[in-house]
């Protein structure tokens, strides 16, 4: 069960509910949300996401959530002073079990990591420890792996540190970087990639009965 409403201050967990209840951070469009909604409606992941934060007010993640009846909520230093005791408030009052970092543009508050430690998940798009760390995403990532001239790439699921993208690895997907790729045609193949590893890895890392 999540940390308990009436005690902000506990760390840690009791066992994880099954299923586990999500809940996603995202700031842009949400097609990696889309994915673990669809992927519950279909009967393959028994996790459902109840609820999503972002810190962007336009972000089309919230929209995709109010349109599917999930709980949806705009938190940013606009619209709370202490942003990240804002976020824990809320997946307090969810009953989150674990945290997802779907397209989550801003480093995540040390007190939630504290909370749901070992229980809060990062997709990231390319291999990591090599292409990741502060500033490796969206474009720059995927121009990284070109740079490099590595014949692979491919995004990777790993649990959330206080430090970027240097938590456990949970399950990588390799993905061929063809000749002529450039970063949007990389960044196409490897975040449909994205959209079945998510939620294989939250089905059989913390869902196993699905």
């Amino acid at each position: 069960m999540a940390p308990s409403r009436s005690n902000p201050t506990l760390l840690g967990f009791q066992p994880i509910s099954a299923p586990p209840r999500i809940g996603v951070l995202a700031s842009g469009r949400g097609s990696n949300l889309q994915a673990l909604v669809a992927a519950y409606s279909r009967g393959e992941l028994s996790a459902p996401v109840v609820v999503v934060v972002s810190n962007n007010s336009g972000a089309g993640a919230l929209q995709l959530a109010r349109d599917k009846g999930i709980a949806a909520a705009h938190i940013s230093r606009k619209t709370h002073p202490d942003e990240g005791a804002a976020i824990l408030a809320c997946l307090y009052e969810h009953e989150v079990d674990l945290v997802v970092l779907a397209g989550y543009m801003k480093r995540v508050d040390p007190r939630i990591i504290g909370a749901y430690r070992d229980r809060i998940i990062n997709i990231h798009p390319a291999p990591l420890p090599r292409f990741g760390g502060q500033g490796m995403y969206g474009h720059a990532v995927h121009q990284a792996v070109l740079d490099a001239g590595v014949p692979l790439s491919g995004p990777t699921v790993h649990r959330v540190t206080e430090e970027y993208d240097e938590g456990e690895i949970l399950a990588h997907q390799p993905i061929a970087v063809l000749p002529g790729d450039d970063p949007d045609k990389l960044a196409a193949r490897v975040l449909q990639a994205e959209h079945e590893l998510l939620w294989r890895v939250i089905r059989d890392r913390f869902c196993p009965e699905t």
